[in-house]
């Protein structure tokens, strides 16, 4: 099991934030050109803040209970 607190958890827990921050950017875009969503700038920025702030809260929640910060994924140690 891997807890929050070794070496691997926090660069694991960084990446997956970046790309849930990215993916949800990205999505808030496609959106918005499509015409489904209407936001700013300022508002897209929130939400992939928001959804990388959860991905990391989730990694929290889920550490010690499998071998990564989600519960499907595994950290490898890098020697």
């Amino acid at each position: 099991m891997t807890s929050m607190f070794t070496s691997g958890f926090w660069p694991a827990t960084a990446e997956r934030a970046g790309r849930t921050a990215a993916q949800t950017l990205v999505a808030s875009l496609a959106l918005n050109t499509a015409g489904v969503l209407d936001v700013d700038s300022g508002q897209r920025l929130s939400l992939a803040g928001s959804a990388a702030l959860l991905a990391v809260l989730t990694a929290i929640a889920t550490s010690g209970r499998g071998d990564g910060p989600g519960l499907t994924e595994t950290v490898r140690d890098r020697r």
